[in-house]
């Protein structure tokens, strides 16, 4: 998924396959990573302690792995 940091509002979209996640939260200590994982829980519908970063922690592009139930 590609991630914008900083953006005006929390959304979630798809385009052309990419998961595009934008999240107000700013690039700084950790704060947009947790606020992609909480976004994300949201729009999967699932708690947040399902979700784990497992890649792209200073990076744009992010990978994220979800427990199975």
């Amino acid at each position: 998924m590609r991630v914008t940091p900083g953006a005006r509002r929390d959304e979630v979209t798809l385009d052309d396959g990419t998961v595009q996640l934008r999240v107000t939260a700013p690039p700084a200590d950790g704060a947009a990573n947790e606020a992609v994982l909480r976004l994300l829980a949201a729009a999967l519908d699932r708690p947040r302690r399902d979700l784990t970063l497992l890649r792209g922690a200073t990076a744009r592009i992010k990978l994220v792995g979800i427990a199975s139930d």
